[in-house]
């Protein structure tokens, strides 16, 4: 190659790594510190995904049940199948987590009643 095609190739690639860092900000916001309100995704949590993560939010789960139920009312072999793919174990130490945590949460409902004694 000549000193003019490679100057030329130099200034492409320059232009294609600004374009790909400006991709990655916009795309791939920065995440906020492990207090605020966005995970911080270490590779150990599951799910790793931020999507994965908002749709097994409050909010989120909510509305998965919502679809899957309504999957497995019209589709019950396609939801069965999709169900198999999930990994089991991992979702299933989500569930007794979030369940023990919702446990733990709960005031004693006992204590507010009129005529307890204390």
């Amino acid at each position: 190659m000549t000193d003019r095609d490679d100057q030329a190739q130099a200034e492409i690639l320059k232009r294609l790594a600004v374009s790909r860092q400006e991709l990655r900000r916009v795309l791939d916001p920065p995440r906020k510190e492990p207090g605020g309100s966005v995970p911080r995704g270490d590779r150990d949590e599951f799910p790793r995904s931020r999507t994965m993560q908002m749709l097994v939010s409050g909010r989120g789960l909510g509305i998965v049940g919502a679809l899957a139920g309504g999957l497995l009312i019209a589709r019950p072999a396609l939801a069965l199948r999709l169900l198999r793919m999930l990994p089991g174990g991992t979702v299933a130490r989500m569930l007794l987590l979030r369940a023990f945590t919702a446990l733990r949460a709960k005031p004693d409902e006992g204590d507010d009643l009129p005529g307890a004694d204390h």
